[in-house]
């Protein structure tokens, strides 16, 4: 029971958090246009990796400093995130590449 109380935890998150991002659009386009089945199979597997590393890193952090620092400074990190996010105008990206540069 415990372990499928684990498994729901982290489904949910993971859904709820997936559903209707920019990698989840992206996907939906080239299922669109590509086989079905290498974007369903690139796309399990691809985000099982990206998963994985995120629970592997987080292990081996949380073993070197406490829960509540890693919580706080990813708080920090994403109130700066939206806190540059609603003060830069992103059509006045200067770093793209102009053409012919």
């Amino acid at each position: 029971m415990y372990l499928f109380r684990i498994f729901i935890q982290a489904f949910t998150m993971t859904f709820v958090a997936e559903w209707g991002d920019r990698s989840q659009i992206t996907t939906i386009v080239l299922a669109a246009r590509e086989n079905l089945l290498g974007v369903i199979t690139g796309g399990t597997i691809g985000h099982a990796i990206c998963t994985g590393i995120g629970v592997i890193g987080g292990r081996i952090i949380a073993q070197k400093i406490s829960v509540r620092t890693v919580t706080l400074v990813g708080g920090i990190v994403f109130i700066n995130f939206a806190t540059t996010s609603s003060i830069r105008d992103p059509t006045s990206d200067t770093s793209t590449l102009k053409e012919g540069n």
